[in-house]
């Protein structure tokens, strides 16, 4: 974040100093003859714009550009230059210990809520817990050979958050996946250890058997339990 932020004050120092900052002819009031057609202008704005945006930050628009024409025109400006980048260092730093505070406490609930799931969910008829937290039931089982943690393995399966979201299914894609058991998260490989070829699981697998605190891009949140419906085909090697 604080990479960000710089990147993004230099890139605004940079820009008002290549339009012309001080200008080259002494400090009139008047803003100097356009050189960026219309299009030209509204991109510059646009990217600007985005890039605050990406990072939350949303300034006063009057201000903000009211101190683009100050410094284009080579007027006399609020602040000098070291009393401007102080200023929006302490900004910077407000809004960076504000996102901190707000992130910890969505994690916090996040964590929570993954919490009370569980353990409601560990009421339920048919749930079983192993001793690391995974929670699993039986939809079919049958006397197929057990794979172990170093073979591979053909699989079909569902994914859901807790919330019901499906975030990944090879059912939707029309065909089974062949990994190594020990090469994905942790509840898998302990769950597919339960099934003999042909059974079909659910897993409802804590998130520190899962993802953790990293989530996995867009689609798993951090700390978020997963739900998986796996039906395990084949012991490939």
């Amino acid at each position: 974040m604080k990479y960000k932020l710089l990147l993004i004050l230099a890139v605004l120092f940079v820009t008002l100093a290549f339009w012309g900052c001080k200008g080259s002819g002494g400090g009139g009031s008047s803003l100097k003859e356009e050189n960026f057609d219309k299009d030209a202008s509204y991109a510059i704005g646009m990217n600007i714009g985005s890039s605050l945006a990406a990072d939350g930050i949303f300034p006063n628009l009057d201000e903000f550009f009211q101190g683009i024409k100050d410094s284009i025109s080579g007027g006399e400006t609020r602040f000098d230059e070291n009393e401007a980048i102080e200023i929006i260092r302490a900004a910077f730093n407000t809004l960076t210990e504000k996102q901190e505070a707000e992130a910890m406490q969505m994690e916090t609930e996040a964590m929570q809520k993954g919490i009370e799931f569980l353990a409601e969910n560990s009421k339920k008829p048919g749930v079983i817990i192993t001793p690391s937290g995974l929670q699993y039931e039986v939809i079919t089982e049958t006397n197929g050979a057990k794979p172990a943690a170093s073979d591979v393995v053909r699989v079909h399966y569902e994914g859901r958050l807790i919330d019901g979201e499906v975030f990944d299914s090879s059912y939707e894609w029309g065909n089974p996946v062949e990994f190594p058991l020990n090469g994905v998260i942790s509840g898998w490989t302990e769950g597919l250890q339960l099934m003999g070829v042909g059974s079909k699981y659910k897993f409802y697998i804590p998130s520190e058997l899962a993802y953790g605190s990293r989530g996995a891009g867009s689609a798993i949140p951090p700390f978020a339990p997963l739900i998986f419906e796996v039906e395990l085909l084949e012991i490939v090697k």
